[in-house]
């Protein structure tokens, strides 16, 4: 099991007002399983992101990564986790427009210390592994939205990462390039990578196996494709 949710809920204080974002998900992902969370605004679905990307922690509730209970962590041992087991994806691409694409793709593991020889070796491959070898060397700028965010699959893939998690990934994309990019996550899901995508696009969601739809703070419901 890679994921195991129980329970988990997630308050805010807003002023004089305590808002429940999550009121109580119980939410178990296989290892290889390619999940699309989806949700009006408002309904919870980024905060649980944040939550299983340990990016925040819960109110109540426990959340287990790969057996290991995460939801009590501190700051620290969060942004290790963060560093070695998930892949950010997000909608627009947070690529450092100075640095060419292999830079931008050797960062995490700049932070991790690995040697200048081994961070463009694993950088290369994992630009070869979204087609875009060729396009090492050209920065943000000259490269058009697709690459870009193939670029920034490349980085979060290069960690050899235990999930994938795309936010809205093909938000700031046009239809075509968007299908190109989500037949890049079956791609990869197909060699085994998990994948959790969140996504507000019922065309976008309907590419995953499994889609649970989360309203006011609870899951509504958890369809797996036929």
């Amino acid at each position: 099991m890679l994921i195991r949710i129980e329970s988990l809920a997630k308050s805010y204080q807003l002023g004089s007002t305590r808002v429940e974002a999550l009121r109580g998900v119980d939410l178990a992902v296989n290892a290889g399983e390619f999940l699309a969370i989806m949700g009006p605004s408002g309904s919870g679905k980024s905060t649980l992101m944040n939550l299983i990307g340990c990016l925040d922690t819960p109110s109540r509730g426990t959340y287990a990564l790969e057996g290991r209970e995460v939801s009590s962590l501190d700051d620290g041992q969060l942004a290790a986790i963060r560093n070695r087991k998930i892949g950010f994806i997000f909608q627009t691409f947070n690529l450092l427009p100075r640095m060419n694409a292999l830079q931008n793709v050797e960062l995490p593991l700049v932070y991790r210390g690995f040697p200048p020889a081994r961070r463009r070796e694993s950088a290369l491959q994992a630009l070869e592994a979204v087609g875009l070898a060729d396009r090492a060397g050209h920065r943000p700028s000259e490269l058009s939205g697709g690459q870009r965010q193939r670029t920034a699959i490349a980085r979060a893939l290069v960690i050899g990462p235990s999930l994938l998690l795309a936010d809205e990934p093909t938000g700031n994309l046009d239809s075509a390039t968007g299908a190109e990019i989500l037949e890049l996550f079956d791609r990869l899901n197909g060699d085994g990578q998990t994948v959790i995508l969140v996504t507000h696009e019922d065309e976008v969601a309907a590419r995953a196996r499994r889609r649970i739809v989360l309203r006011d703070g609870l899951i509504r419901s958890d369809e797996r494709a036929a």
